[in-house]
């Protein structure tokens, strides 16, 4: 969640930094800082040689402070930081400074340093380095680690930091200069992601490649435990038990693609927008239902599977959930859907004929990956992912995936990351269905039909935005909203929701329409409106008594109904007629109609849409 840039460079490298940190904005962060070593473009400059600016405002402010301040160098490193240890405060901003033990708090920084991830044993380490004289002026976790490397240092940053790491429990990506070393950047990585960048006479440490778009295409993807000294003309790796690596170069096209907001007012809705080609890109070159599709080695891991785990956080969890409903009815294979971040810590039953399925936008995601590792560990080595990036660590650690084609996604709350996950899970299912023979020729090329036909069919959706302005308008004076849907239908009124609370700050939860008469009701009144998903399936019936139980205590009902429900607008029943009955894919029309209803709220009560308080785009800590 957090962004790392640094950089090593006979040139000015600050506007690197600072672009690098712009680059990585969408994110999500409380707090941006870059810091410099001053001698690192001259051969002598009087006065500190480390030199930082810290800001609790955008990357923007940070830019205006590094120009006033005149700040210039040719190493340094550069930080976003999404709050976890202490407030977001300009003193627990990253970068965080070493000055020595028992030196004035406004001393030269000796060391500078920057952190993602959580430093589980940072209590008894800061009880040992206050034993030892140093003085903490943040509430951070990091700054153990910064004074840590000050205290093993001994004229070799790569040595002390190499001795730092192993002294550390927990999550990290950092990149550490110091004062007497102003041509060398260290970098270490355990449980969160850190890349290289190779140039021409420099090198460069990054957080994820799309900060370092436009500066180089050749990167190396740090492993689990290494470290990695950067200098301008040399990068050297070890691994976790100190042995020199060679790890390998990939070209990325890594492009800042965000591409500019058009006639947009936001991300969110460009994003909303961009739908269509969104999923027509996921399912370019999709000709026929076969393995291959998910890899070279599908076909005989599909063969040899009788139940498959899906393991997700947040919108990604509540994709698995409708893709749940999808295998069980069409492939006949029992499913379970589980929260990463519960599935790592709990007793399970491993079965290694299971498939395990993880989802994530990113391919980062900390507690996803830590529990694709659990199930690895347990013997379930049958493994895919559904994944927005095709270099993640998702997809490298993973037996079979199927990269989607959402494009960057800059608003923190996804929107067509969300519904190309679902493309690629209905595309597996039917793999799944074929490969149990579950399913006909003939039902294989209605439902590809189907999903060749869903850019269009989500074009008639976003038509309707007009409509669902109206209903914002509304819903904007709020401060609670209840969402039903039956079936397939229920996570999309989770997801619904979800959106709902992520920008506009209304309480709002989803439940399954049936349950309904067991507790919910209860808080149903005139100021909580009820948004209610309504195909026209089978337990369109069931779901009409639901409605008429929220009419009975006075409730307001806000319904997305296909056309043919016979479900009309009357007193307390507000209705937005969907353009056609989608049958097994109807979820990913649906949930575009909600997408365009919490972004309209948020709209109305006039939140950040793009960058909502306390989240982040990509969440690398646990």
């Amino acid at each position: 969640m957090c962004g790392i840039v640094g950089a090593v460079s006979r040139r000015d490298i600050v506007p690197v930094l600072v672009q690098g940190l712009q680059r990585l904005e969408y994110r999500g962060y409380d707090s941006c800082g870059v810091a410099v070593h001053t001698a690192s473009l001259e051969a002598l400059r009087l006065g500190p040689r480390l030199q930082r600016a810290r800001s609790t405002d955008r990357v923007s402010e940070l830019m205006a402070q590094v120009q006033t301040e005149s700040i210039t160098a040719g190493t340094g490193i550069a930080h976003t930081r999404w709050a976890t240890h202490g407030a977001p405060v300009v003193g627990n901003a990253h970068p965080h400074f070493s000055v020595g033990p028992c030196d004035a708090a406004d001393a030269p920084g000796r060391v500078a340093l920057v952190h993602n991830g959580i430093i589980e044993n940072h209590d008894e380490l800061r009880l040992e380095l206050q034993a030892k004289g140093y003085t903490f002026l943040s509430q951070t976790d990091t700054e153990v680690i910064v004074h840590l490397v000050d205290s093993l240092y001994a004229g070799d940053l790569f040595a002390a930091v190499q001795a730092t790491v192993s002294r550390l429990h927990g999550a990290y990506a950092i990149a550490v200069i110091h004062a007497d070393e102003p041509h060398r950047v260290v970098g270490a990585r355990q449980g969160s992601p850190l890349i290289l960048g190779l140039g021409n006479s420099e090198n460069f440490l990054a957080s994820d490649a799309m900060a370092l778009a436009g500066v180089t295409d050749q990167i190396v993807y740090l492993q689990e435990g290494d470290v990695v000294d950067v200098q301008m003309e040399t990068c050297t790796v070890v691994d976790r038990d100190g042995q020199f690596v060679q790890r390998q170069v990939y070209t990325v096209a890594a492009h800042s693609g965000a591409a500019e907001l058009g006639p947009y007012s936001h991300y969110m809705q460009k994003e909303i927008f961009e739908q269509p080609r969104a999923i027509a890109d996921t399912l370019e070159g999709v000709q026929g239902v076969v393995p291959e599709l998910f890899g070279a080695m599908a076909a005989t891991v599909f063969g040899d599977i009788d139940k498959v785990l899906i393991l997700a956080c947040g919108t990604s969890y509540y994709s698995g959930c409708v893709a749940k409903y999808w295998l069980e009815a069409l492939a006949k294979i029992p499913c379970a859907v589980e929260i990463a971040s519960e599935y790592r810590y709990r007793d399970s039953v491993p079965d290694p004929k299971t498939l395990v399925i993880t989802i994530s936008q990113s391919g980062e995601t900390a507690d996803t990956l830590a529990a694709l590792r659990h199930a690895q560990s347990l013997g379930m080595h049958r493994t895919l992912t559904i994944c927005n990036v095709s270099t993640s660590a998702m997809v490298r650690e993973c037996l079979l995936s199927y990269v989607t084609r959402a494009g960057t996604e800059v608003g923190v709350a996804s929107t067509k990351g969300f519904t190309t996950q679902l493309a690629g899970l209905f595309l597996l299912t039917l793999v799944l269905a074929q490969s149990k023979k579950h399913i006909s020729a003939s039902e294989e090329t209605e439902q590809l039909r189907a999903m060749r036909h869903l850019p269009s069919a989500l074009q008639a959706v976003l038509a309707l935005e007009p409509q669902l302005i109206a209903w914002a308008q509304e819903f904007a004076a709020k401060e609670n909203a209840l969402f039903l849907g039956r079936g397939v239908h229920y996570p999309i009124a989770m997801e619904g929701a979800l959106k709902l609370k992520e920008i506009s700050y209304i309480h709002a939860e989803a439940y399954a329409a049936g349950e309904l008469k067991h507790g919910p009701l209860a808080l149903v009144t005139s100021e909580m409106p009820v948004v209610t998903v309504a195909p026209n399936d089978a337990l369109l019936e069931k779901l009409k008594s639901n409605m008429h139980e929220v009419r009975a205590r006075g409730g307001v009902l806000y319904v997305l109904a296909d056309a043919d429900t016979r479900i009309t607008s009357s007193d307390g029943i507000n209705v937005i007629r969907m353009p056609e009955n989608y049958g097994l894919l109807s979820p990913i029309l649906h949930v575009v109609a909600l997408q365009l209803l919490a972004y309209h709220t948020a709209c109305a009560r006039g939140t950040d849409v793009d960058k909502p308080r306390n989240l982040a785009k990509s969440v690398t800590v646990e």
